[in-house]
């Protein structure tokens, strides 16, 4: 008799290949419920698979052979296509963060958001291939955020929100193409088409948590031989992706260890220990013996404390440091004594919350035959395998990207962006470039001019203008012209902070407001000098009478005199804020100085009246005539050696008087500074930025700083 063919049955093939054990399902859909119609299980004879990943390929093909064959003869149905899942420790994971800075008053909104995590992805794609030093290509299955953070301070949501600088953490899921190969080489053995592929926990999450309760922050941990794969829902959607290396074989090493005995034998007395209260075995030296469940459980207990340890801190790393409300566990490892109970315990949540999956979860199942078929959490993962046939994602697609054919993993959210990542298309050429940044340094500070941004990558699907966010789907073409950059920074001196402030001096006694003046690597510059790359620019807290001339249109001659603070200066002396400037001629400077001399008579008048009343008459005629040959020779004048001088203390400006030399001591007697009440441990003092002698001479324009060290 001929056999009927699987398509047109619209029968379902599945198949779990796992690191123990080969689960064959068959079944279809019918009024909403899945319909097994048969199921076959058979082990590896040797340690074909380790850890999920497949090691012979001839033996693992071997053993679907077998099942297909078995399952065959079972129904009479030819089997040409099939179901598989990529085991969820195969996966990989990159944790990495990525951090934006934006100008002036910045309003974050969604696609800042996307393009933040976009961004952050495609660095963690960058990091793991640096680490992983191969020509094997990677798949991203998924991300996760952990956390945002706003002006360094980490926040829920950064939509709304004004913010300098923002940044994102999270974790991203890679599936490698060796894994995928092996998986579709092992079918092609058995000569069975792969239709689907899926990952083992979205598999078990299909039938474990259905679609209406993933709003919930759940965890589902599938306890596998090696590894303890980690989903984690919230929001409607998986969220995240883990793993740890510690699982249902590490439990059965333990007992072999114990008991002296071979891996099978400890698994045997693991699983029967579940259903009986003593199990009896034969141990390495041929002698029978006898262990009690209590005795298997205080074996195991330490080691199951470790991996419920273990996989908790997992699952809230994965969960951004917070635990989950509930978590849901399968596989058969996951079935040991006391497991739930620390999963709860270490979780911080009740214990109720903790639960295996199951027979509970089979009331959509319909089985035609129940032979040989369990009804335990054993069997959640090959039924939900079946079941993502229907879904229209979680498989391998084909599109095209600048004209090459690029292999997507479908999850159901796939994005051009994705295509581009996968295409190892530049992230920087999707976005917006900045044009080349303008540095320079402004009183030996450094700064920077940004560059303006420029146009974003020009993107087409299927003929139509679309961009990094647009959804794609199987065969779609995709085109991408790279993104531009702008226009590189600028900044000119007029545009400074620095040069844009002024500062007051007096002008032959008017208040005048003066400009600040620069150089640019020691040469004086305009206002309107473009500043460029490695510019030294210096700002000048003075300006000189020359300046000040050329400012106020002073006429400047051979004739002009200039006086900065009551003293001759020159045209290029530095005046500094409420300095005193005054510009004259000589004729006008020789008449105020003979202006200022004592007249002759005056002198004779005071010293006649200085003589003694008996010789007045002799005395007058005398001192006159002396004064008179005196006068001649030697004409009066001021005593010019007093000076005034002029010092900044403080920040204030101060004039210290009536002295030739001037010295530091001399300005505690013009500021309030009582030397005799300390105020602190010691008395800071600074000359021009440096420490001073208290007997060491001050000039014109001094910068003194004097205060109590706190």
């Amino acid at each position: 008799m001929q056999s009927m063919e699987q398509k047109d049955q619209g029968v379902v093939f599945g198949l779990d290949i796992g690191t123990r054990n080969v689960v064959g399902t068959m079944g279809y859909i019918k009024d909403g419920k899945f319909t097994i119609i048969a199921q076959k299980t058979r082990g590896h004879e040797t340690r074909a698979m380790l850890d999920g990943q497949i090691h012979d390929i001839g033996k693992v093909g071997a053993t679907i052979t077998a099942i297909k064959n078995e399952l065959e003869q079972e129904t009479d149905i030819h089997l040409t296509d099939v179901c598989i899942a990529a085991a969820g420790r195969v996966l990989r994971t990159v944790e990495t963060s990525l951090e934006e800075t934006y100008e002036g008053d910045h309003t974050i909104t969604d696609e800042d958001i996307y393009n933040l995590n976009s961004k952050a992805v495609e660095k963690a794609y960058q990091e793991f291939l640096a680490k992983n030093d191969s020509e094997l290509k990677f798949y991203l299955v998924g991300y996760s955020v952990l956390h945002y953070y706003l002006n360094d301070y980490q926040i829920i949501n950064l939509e709304g929100h004004k913010a300098g600088t923002v940044k994102v953490e999270l974790i991203a899921t890679f599936l490698p193409d060796d894994v995928v190969d092996s998986l579709y080489k092992v079918c092609e053995r058995a000569d069975l088409n792969v239709v689907n592929l899926t990952l083992e926990p979205i598999a078990a999450i299909m039938v474990a948590i259905p679609e209406k309760f993933r709003m919930l922050n759940l965890a589902l941990i599938d306890v596998g031989a090696g590894t303890s794969d980690i989903c984690i829902t919230n929001e409607g959607t998986i969220t995240a992706y883990g793993m740890i290396p510690v699982a249902g074989d590490h439990l059965t090493e333990s007992i072999a260890k114990h008991c002296l005995v071979d891996f099978n034998t400890a698994d045997n007395i693991k699983v029967s220990a579940q259903h009986n209260d003593s199990i009896k075995y034969i141990d390495i030296m041929n002698l029978e013996k006898t262990i009690t469940r209590k005795e298997v459980d205080a074996v195991l207990n330490p080691l199951v404390t470790s991996m419920a340890k273990d996989v908790t801190a997992e699952i809230k790393r994965l969960n951004g440091d917070n635990p989950v409300s509930a978590v849901f566990v399968v596989g058969g490892g996951g079935c040991v004594d006391g497991y739930t109970t620390q999963i709860a315990h270490c979780m911080g949540i009740a214990e109720e919350r903790v639960a295996l999956r199951g027979e509970e979860v089979m009331k959509d199942f319909v089985f035609m035959n129940e032979d040989g078929i369990r009804h335990d959490s054993l069997i959640v993962t090959p039924l939900g395998i079946c079941l993502s046939y229907y879904q229209d994602t979680n498989n391998f697609i084909f599109v095209s990207f600048n004209g090459d054919s690029i292999k997507l993993y479908d999850n159901g959210k796939l994005q051009v962006v994705n295509a581009a990542m996968q295409a190892s298309f530049p992230n920087e050429d999707l976005f917006p470039k900045r044009g080349t940044p303008l540095k320079y340094t402004v009183n030996g500070k450094e700064k920077v001019a940004p560059g303006t941004l420029g146009e974003s990558a020009v993107i087409t699907v299927n003929g139509k203008i679309a961009d990094i966010h647009t959804k794609i789907r199987a065969n779609d073409i995709i085109d991408v012209k790279s993104s531009t950059a702008g226009q590189a920074g600028e900044m000119d001196i007029n545009s400074l902070p620095e040069f844009k402030s002024k500062f007051k001096i007096i002008v032959n006694g008017t208040e005048v407001m003066a400009s600040h003046f620069a150089t640019v690597n020691g040469e004086p510059q305009t206002p309107l000098y473009q500043i460029q790359n490695g510019d030294n620019v210096k700002v000048l807290d003075y300006v000189t009478p020359s300046q000040i001339a050329q400012l106020l249109d002073i006429e400047i001659d051979g004739d002009t005199f200039v006086i900065v603070n009551n003293e001759e200066a020159d045209l290029d002396t530095p005046v500094y804020e409420n300095f005193k400037v005054e510009f004259k001629s000589r004729e006008d400077s020789i008449m105020e100085y003979y202006r200022d001399i004592p007249d002759a008579d005056e002198v004779e008048m005071e010293m006649e009246n200085e003589a003694s009343a008996e010789s007045a008459l002799e005395a007058d005629v005398a001192e006159k005539n002396n004064f008179e040959i005196e006068q001649v020779a030697n004409p009066p004048v001021k005593n010019i050696l007093v000076r005034d001088l002029h010092v900044i203390i403080n920040g204030n400006a101060v004039t210290l008087r009536n002295k030739a030399e001037y010295i530091f001591v001399d300005i505690f007697d013009y500021i309030d500074f009582d030397l005799s009440k300390p105020q602190g441990h010691g008395i800071i003092t600074l000359l021009n930025g440096n420490s001073p002698d208290y007997m060491q001479t001050l000039s014109e324009g001094d910068k003194i700083e004097i205060h109590w060290q706190k």
